[in-house]
C-alpha cells in the first residue's frame, strides 16, 4: 500500500485538496444495509470489501482525502456485539488500511492521504446526541474514553486523524487532549449552526482552542448546512489563521427518532469558489453528497486552479519582460 511522501500539512500550502463525500451513502448505494447501531462500522467486521469499494468510488470521483470508516467505531460499541478489545483494536487499524488499499487501487500515481475518523462520543450512544453535545459528562471523561480509540488509529499510520462533526468546545479540549502525543496531526471539525457550535459555544471561541496548537493542521466545520459553512469558514480563518476544512452535508436534515432524512438537499458544489476565497483548503462533502457531487466539485478547483496558473504565469511573464526591457 502506497502512503504520500508529502505531508498533508506542506500538500495544503500548494493549494486546495478535495475530499470524499458521505461513506454512509455509497455504502447504502452499494446495497449495504445499516440499521445496526455500529452505522458503517459494523462493515468493518462484516463487510471490508464494500467499505473499500466505497472509497474507490470517491477517489475515482477526485478526491484526494479518504476519511475512514472508524467515525462511529469506539470500542464500547464493538463490546456491544461481543467483539473483545483486541479484535476492536484491529478493525480500526483495518479502517486505514482499507483506504490505502483504495488511494493504491484507483490513485492513478497521484498521491492519495487518508484522515483517521474520529468521532464524537454522541456517535457511540446512536441516539443523535452528536448533534446536541452536552452529555454530561466533564473533559476528563471524555478525553478517558476518546484515547484509546486515537492510540489504536494512530498506530496504523494515518496521514491525519479528522477530529469530526465535534458538537461542544468541551469535547474538543478533550480530543485534543486525547491526541496530544500521538505522533500524528489532525484537523478539528465542529457540528456548527449559524455561528455556534450545536452545544451552543460560539465558534470563534471554539475555534480559539486550536489556534496556537502546532498539531492541528486545518480548523473547520463538517456536517452543517451547505448555507452556513461561509460563515463558518471566515471565522476559523480568521480565528486561528489555518488552513480551513468544510465538508458540509447535503442539506437535508436527519430525523434520529425516525432514523431518516428529511427535507431536499440544497448541497451545492458552485459554492466551492468562495469557500475557497474564504481559507478553505480542504473541501468536501458529508453525508449523503456522493460521488457525483465530489467530482463536481473535483472538476471546479481543476478549473479554478487552471486559471490562477495562469493569471500567475502571465504576471511572471510580464515581470521577465519589463526586466528585459530595462537591460
Amino acid at each position: 500500500m502506497s502512503v504520500p511522501t508529502t505531508p498533508l500539512a506542506a500538500a495544503l500550502a500548494g493549494g486546495p485538496l478535495v475530499l470524499d463525500g458521505g461513506l454512509s451513502n455509497q455504502l447504502e448505494a452499494q446495497g449495504c444495509d445499516l440499521s445496526d447501531a455500529l452505522w458503517s462500522a459494523r462493515l468493518l467486521a462484516d463487510g471490508p470489501e464494500q467499505i473499500e469499494r466505497a472509497h474507490a468510488a470517491y477517489v475515482r470521483a477526485g478526491a484526494r482525502v479518504l476519511i475512514t470508516a472508524s467515525y462511529q467505531a469506539t470500542f464500547e460499541g464493538f463490546a456491544r456485539r461481543g467483539t473483545g478489545r483486541q479484535e476492536a483494536a484491529a478493525l480500526l487499524r483495518r479502517s486505514v488500511e482499507l483506504a490505502r488499499r483504495a488511494a493504491a487501487a484507483e490513485g492513478g500515481g497521484e498521491e492519495v492521504w487518508v484522515a483517521a475518523s474520529v468521532g464524537p462520543y454522541g456517535a457511540m450512544l446512536a441516539d443523535g446526541s452528536e448533534y446536541r453535545g452536552r452529555y454530561g459528562l466533564g473533559a476528563a471523561e471524555l478525553e478517558r474514553f476518546h484515547r484509546p480509540r486515537v492510540e489504536a488509529l494512530a498506530e496504523a499510520g494515518p496521514d491525519v486523524l479528522a477530529l469530526e462533526t465535534v458538537p461542544d468546545a468541551v469535547e474538543a479540549e478533550a480530543l485534543l487532549n486525547a491526541v496530544r502525543g500521538c505522533g500524528v496531526p489532525v484537523w478539528l471539525t465542529y457540528s456548527a449552526a449559524g455561528e455556534h457550535t450545536r452545544a451552543g459555544q460560539p465558534l470563534r471561541e471554539a475555534f480559539a482552542l486550536a489556534a496556537g496548537n502546532d498539531q492541528v493542521i486545518a480548523v473547520g466545520v463538517n456536517c452543517c448546512e451547505p448555507g452556513e459553512a461561509q460563515r463558518a469558514v471566515e471565522l476559523a480563518a480568521r480565528t486561528t489563521g489555518k488552513p480551513v476544512v468544510v465538508y458540509p452535508n447535503s442539506g437535508e436534515r436527519w430525523d434520529a427518532e425516525a432514523r431518516a432524512w428529511r427535507g431536499r438537499p440544497t448541497f451545492d458544489p458552485g459554492r466551492v469558489d468562495a469557500w475557497r476565497a474564504a481559507g478553505a483548503r480542504l473541501i468536501g462533502g458529508c453525508c449523503r453528497v456522493g460521488p457525483e457531487r465530489i467530482a463536481e466539485l473535483a472538476a471546479l478547483l481543476a478549473e479554478e486552479t487552471s486559471r490562477r496558473d495562469k493569471r500567475t504565469g502571465a504576471r511572471g511573464q510580464g515581470q521577465e519582460d519589463r526586466a528585459k526591457g530595462k537591460e
